[in-house]
Parts: structure tokens; C-alpha cells; sequence
């Protein structure tokens, strides 16, 4: 039995805020942000504009060596889809899916792109894929978290990962 996904609506609220301050400093051009007494660089977050780029992107990250190397499930691909609505994407476990909502929400935002055709919740979806045992864990347990983190790290860099793994501290996420 699945055990309930109680951190879920947490795990949420510090990726919006995460989300937030990325915003933020690509709008204002300002990359560094100040947090618990830390200044951080923010590197770029990378943007999609279709459905086949972050198809590429997936197929690119489970092709790292390091991503290979830490998580079985990197060996098998990920086919990306577009998804019906604004409201999230989601990773469907059986056929190994990452749908993407590719309209906008209104209002409009400035990129043009819809808000999921982002670089952290592509990642988000590739740690849900990478999940050795989807049936025993909660989707949104310590152990993805942990995953999540990884991913960050490794992948838009150590500033970012800092920020996510404070993020989720401040609200209350367990990472393991």
C-alpha cells in the first residue's frame, strides 16, 4: 500500500517560492538573493518551448553519467506529452509520462511559454521517474525530496539546490 502523500501541499509551496525567486531575478536581472544570511548567485534556469525540447532536455539528463550512475530507472526514457489544462504537470508511472500543460494561465505571463516549460518542474518529474519503489514511497516523501535535490544540484547547480533544500526546510518538508 501506498503510504499517504502528507507532505505534498508543502513540497508545492516551497517550489512555488523557489519558483518565485527565480522569476524574479531573470525579470529584474538581479541574480543574487540574499537568504538566511547567505548571498547566493542564482545560475540561469533554462525555459522550454515545446514539448520536444523538454523532451530532448529529459533525454539528456537520464543520459548523465552521474544521473546513470546514482538511479536504475535512469535506463529507461521518458516520453513527454503535452497535457490538457494550466493547473500542473504530473508523471504517470505507468508508461513512464511527463505531461506538460503548454497554454498559458491567465493572466498571460510576459515569457509567452506555459509556466510548466521550466527547468525545476521538469526536474521535479524526472525525480518522480527516477523513484525505485513508486509503491512503498510516498510521491512526495524524503526520499523524492532528496532525489529533487540532487537533480537541482547537479543539473542548473549548487546555488540553486541551496535555495530548494532551504526553501523546504523553511516549510516544513522532510528530505532524505
Amino acid at each position: 500500500m501506498v503510504p499517504r502523500d502528507s507532505q505534498r501541499a508543502k513540497v508545492y509551496e516551497a517550489e512555488q517560492l523557489v519558483r518565485a525567486v527565480f522569476d524574479r531575478a531573470g525579470e529584474f536581472e538581479h541574480r543574487t538573493v540574499e537568504i538566511h544570511g547567505s548571498r547566493l548567485t542564482l545560475p540561469v534556469e533554462r525555459k522550454f518551448a515545446s514539448v520536444e525540447s523538454v523532451q530532448e532536455y529529459c533525454d539528456r539528463v537520464l543520459r548523465l553519467k552521474w544521473v546513470a550512475a546514482q538511479w536504475e530507472r535512469s535506463s529507461t526514457p521518458i516520453r513527454v506529452r503535452a497535457r490538457a489544462g494550466t493547473a500542473a504537470a504530473h508523471y504517470e508511472q505507468a508508461g513512464a509520462v511527463l505531461a506538460v500543460p503548454v497554454s498559458t494561465p491567465k493572466p498571460a505571463r510576459s515569457t509567452g511559454t506555459g509556466w510548466a516549460l521550466r527547468e525545476l518542474v521538469v526536474l521535479h518529474e524526472i525525480a518522480h521517474h527516477l523513484d525505485p519503489d513508486p509503491v512503498t514511497e510516498a510521491a512526495h516523501g524524503p526520499r523524492f525530496c532528496g532525489r529533487y535535490i540532487d537533480l537541482v544540484e547537479g543539473v542548473i547547480g549548487p546555488e540553486a539546490s541551496l535555495l530548494l533544500r532551504i526553501t523546504l526546510h523553511d516549510c516544513g518538508v522532510r528530505v532524505g
